[in-house]
């Protein structure tokens, strides 16, 4: 089944907890902190498998999650980070987080690599927390928990020509005579509900052609699924533009097609295009030619003849598409840029006041700090909060009239505000 848009959560691995230990040894008295790290939690990756055209395999998954760090151990020991999980995905998909929108990455290269949720840090084991004025730090840092997100994938196919044209101008019949693709055939419109792809030899050449289903009036405003199928001709290097010999009338089919390119995307209105009048065994198809040819020949664009059914004049255009595929100049497939914003957030923290003596503190750095606190350690709940005065929290909920006793929620901790 072709499946072009998928929705999936992806969580990357939370880091492993760091150790409190002290060495215990016969003959050292006083053997000081021994408590390893935790180890990095695993990513989540997403990467390009050429063998790939569709994304029907998250219809059947939808939650991908990467292994945990494992925690630290005694004797400086570090904990295991944890295995990352790659997720194959087609050449052409695009990648935007769920929530915004925004783009996160357009994977069109064979092996190319995006790193979707990262794995949490591993906690620091209390050997990290000895200094001059602390021989004997009884604190550790939990794992950092790793990123967790929804997003949207869309796929764009990846092909050097587009077949283009209204339903039953013969593209599924044009594909299976080029190519090994055995789309659905059919005497009646609409006989291709998905696009397929298939692979035409011309000389020592491999040209892939996609078979896009027919686009009606209105396709550029999603009339018959018009933006399902518009978006798999934006890479093509190459239109053949097929016309129905048969249809009632071929020249208003051309313009009414070409109207609905430009009106999706003005780039595809500036695509080369050989424009192909299909089903020349009939003799309806053979009286309408030199009109065909004329009007299009008009518009400056190459029109050929062909019966796909009959094979008639078919050799002739793949001839003729590898020629025009050398002349134009070799381009990577067109990317969407993604935007990249630093890490650090524009506002550290915010407040606010959720109803009479409770305030709420949001912000990724010091959410970050709260689930990594071991709150069962007097010196880890004595660092957290010398961490909320560095970040100038404390001055804050001070002036927004914070009292003892009221309650402040950072993540998911509650916790007593004292003087």
């Amino acid at each position: 089944m072709f499946l072009d848009e998928a929705k999936i959560y992806v969580k990357g691995g939370d880091g492993g907890a760091g150790a409190v230990a002290f060495r215990r040894e016969k003959y050292v008295p006083r053997g000081g902190p021994a408590g390893g790290d935790g180890g990095k939690g695993g990513d989540v990756v997403f990467v390009v498998n050429p063998r790939l055209n569709t994304l029907s395999k998250f219809q059947r998954q939808v939650h991908f999650r990467a292994a945990n760090g494992q925690p630290g151990g005694n004797f400086n020991r570090f904990g295991a980070a944890g295995q990352d999980l790659e997720i194959e995905v087609p050449p052409g998909t695009i990648v935007r987080d769920a929530e915004s929108g925004e783009l996160l990455a357009d994977l069109t290269q064979e092996g190319q690599r995006f790193v979707v949720a990262r794995g949490g840090r591993g906690g620091r084991g209390n050997a990290r927390f000895k200094s001059s004025t602390n021989q004997a730090p009884r604190m550790a840092e939990k794992g950092e928990p790793g990123d967790e997100r929804w997003v949207t994938l869309e796929l764009k196919l990846l092909a050097d020509v587009g077949l283009v044209g209204v339903p039953n101008a013969g593209k599924s019949t044009l594909i299976s005579v080029i190519s090994a693709a055995r789309p659905k055939i059919a005497p009646y419109p609409f006989t291709t509900l998905e696009p397929s792809l298939g692979v035409a030899t011309v000389g020592d050449r491999e040209i892939v052609f996609a078979d896009i289903p027919g686009l009606v009036e209105g396709a550029h405003a999603g009339v018959g699924l018009g933006h399902s199928f518009l978006r798999h001709v934006q890479r093509t290097r190459l239109l053949v533009h097929l016309l129905d010999g048969a249809g009632e009338n071929p020249i208003g089919d051309f313009v009414q097609i070409n109207t609905e390119l430009a009106l999706f995307d003005p780039n595809l209105a500036e695509k080369p295009q050989i424009v192909v009048l299909n089903k020349m065994d009939l003799p309806d198809a053979q009286a309408r030619w030199p009109e065909v040819e004329r009007a299009v020949s008009q518009h400056g664009y190459p029109v050929m003849a062909i019966s796909a059914v009959t094979h008639q004049g078919v050799q002739e255009l793949l001839n003729r598409v590898a020629q025009m595929m050398a002349e134009l100049p070799e381009t990577r497939p067109t990317e969407e840029v993604p935007v990249f914003r630093p890490d650090e957030e524009e506002v550290p923290f915010r407040i606010f006041k959720v109803e009479e003596g409770v305030y709420r503190v949001t912000g990724e750095r010091i959410e970050r700090a709260v689930a990594m606190t071991y709150w069962e350690y007097e010196e880890a709940v004595m660092r957290f909060q010398r961490i909320l005065r560095a970040l100038g929290i404390t001055e804050a909920l001070e002036k927004a009239g914070i009292e003892e006793g009221d309650t402040v929620i950072i993540g998911d901790m509650e916790l007593e505000w004292a003087e």
